[in-house]
């Protein structure tokens, strides 16, 4: 290798830049990882993982209110903002050192350090003013929060970056957005104690989402005491002593102790030098690839968020692992991106694999919807409002399962389990024949035996273009 220093220099030590850099290098390959921040990457330091510990924290208040249902006498108690930072920031550190030694256990160099693309096979890394030589390189940088437009007083907000390392719990905050992120931030400070107010531009949250589920969820958050703002954003931040005056465009003024901008995340591609290597991005920043994540310069290649494809953990890890086996494995493999299962971690949470029924009536001709909504057994002696929703959409004319939507406690688990058997494309007819587990709410999943409503598209003269008649309410 007389051309080149490495193999492989990875950009970036998130969960696929990492992947990557450890498959290649099981393969034999010589690599270089620069990370400028932490090892670890979003889910990791400022993502999925500390979002869920503080998620654990926010259900305790509902568990000490439910105990006295079942016999229990809780005392009085009490919650440590202060305490639930120290220890989250101690497991984040744990995990980043377990990454690195990762690295480490596979011979996979690494350098803390930002790095810049200076040409197809050149990386500058900053740190060290030096150069490196790669016969491949692979952009793993990840997204960060978008800000959204420029409106006085903007700099006062924060993002999802900063929250998880306040000093204190704010009281009062608006969070700003609809998505994934404004939503679980908005369900976990509730219930730690924060009085949440969400303003969004859109009519509702998770847009993309089945409808259903999404109205389910917004009631749901609503009447736990989250207050949300529809077609509505903040067209001004003012600190009047030490308060935040967030002005929202339909004329009213809210007094909050921080505002949280979460209305999306962009590619992290802005002065990596890809333009002056001759990479293609999309409109947002985004590296555009084929099927196997190469770009449109052939020694660079890019995984996860920074390409803005399906932008959650479990696919840049994916992603990562096949970019490695094709490149130093031989073993082409493409990530196939379709039926994918994920949660958003609200309380309660939604578990969502395969497709929305809007989307499943927009594509089969004849869609079948089977859903429910019940109160779960533990709520009826603690006395808890709390409902489930289940919703199963059928292909009409094949039976095969499209799409699984779950509104309930632990539905990340139970959607889990769902995406093997849509991967697999299981029937109604093969979850009607399961066995139910007694007495579980997830057993409503193969008890769930009347069809609620069937859409069906007319039949068509030739040339005529297609309609979806009206709902029709099946017996």
């Amino acid at each position: 290798m007389t051309d080149f220093d490495v193999d492989l220099f990875v950009i970036g030590a998130g969960s696929g830049g990492v992947r990557a850099a450890r498959v290649a290098a099981g393969y034999g390959a010589k690599v270089l990882v620069a990370e400028e921040y932490r090892i670890g990457g979003t889910c990791v330091i400022r993502g999925c993982v500390p979002k869920k510990l503080m998620v654990y924290a926010s259900r305790f208040a509902d568990d000490f209110a439910d105990a006295e249902g079942f016999g229990w006498t809780v005392g009085e108690t009490s919650f440590d903002w202060g305490k639930l930072i120290a220890a989250k920031d101690k497991e984040i550190s744990r995990l980043s050192a377990i990454y690195r030694a990762n690295l480490e256990k596979t011979g996979v160099a690494f350098v803390q350090s930002r790095a810049i693309v200076e040409d197809a096979h050149t990386v500058r890394i900053l740190a060290e003013n030096r150069t490196v030589r790669a016969r491949y390189i692979l952009i793993a940088t990840g997204g960060a929060p978008f800000l959204g437009p420029e409106i006085p007083g903007r700099e006062l907000a924060i993002t999802s970056n900063e929250i998880f390392d306040l000093k204190e719990q704010p009281k009062r905050i608006l969070i700003v957005g609809g998505g994934y992120i404004a939503v679980e931030f908005a369900s976990l400070l509730e219930r730690l104690g924060s009085k949440v107010t969400v303003a969004l531009r859109g009519e509702n949250i998770l847009r993309g989402f089945d409808e259903d589920a999404r109205c389910f969820l917004r009631d749901s958050l609503t009447e736990r005491g989250v207050e949300f703002k529809f077609n509505d954003m903040p067209v001004r931040l003012e600190k009047k002593d030490e308060a935040i005056h967030a002005s929202l465009a339909q004329g009213e003024i809210l007094e909050v102790d921080q505002v949280m901008l979460a209305i999306g995340r962009r590619p992290a591609t802005q002065g990596l030098g890809l333009d002056r290597a001759g990479v293609r991005l999309d409109a947002v920043g985004a590296v555009c690839v084929d099927s196997f994540s190469q770009s449109s310069v052939p020694s660079i290649y890019a995984v996860g968020d920074v390409t803005n494809r399906v932008d959650l953990t479990p696919v840049a890890i994916r992603e990562g692992h096949a970019f490695a086996d094709t490149v130093f494995g031989g073993k082409p493999r493409a990530v196939d991106h379709m039926h994918l299962p994920t949660a958003v971690f609200t309380t309660p949470e939604l578990g969502t694999v395969g497709m929305t029924e809007e989307e499943a009536r927009l594509k089969h001709t004849v869609v079948d919807v089977f859903k429910t909504s019940f109160r779960p057994l533990k709520a009826t002696l603690c006395g808890s409002c709390d409902r489930v929703f289940m919703k199963i959409i059928v292909d009409g004319e094949t039976d095969r399962v499209l799409g699984v939507h779950i509104i309930a406690g632990d539905a990340g688990e139970m959607i889990q389990l769902l995406g093997i058997i849509i991967k697999m494309g299981a029937t109604k007819a093969d979850f009607d024949a399961t066995m139910a587990v007694h007495p579980t709410s997830a057993e409503e999943l193969v008890t769930l035996h009347t069809r609620t409503m069937r859409y069906e598209q007319p039949k068509l003269d030739p040339g005529e273009a297609p309609a979806l008649m009206d709902e029709e309410q099946m017996p």
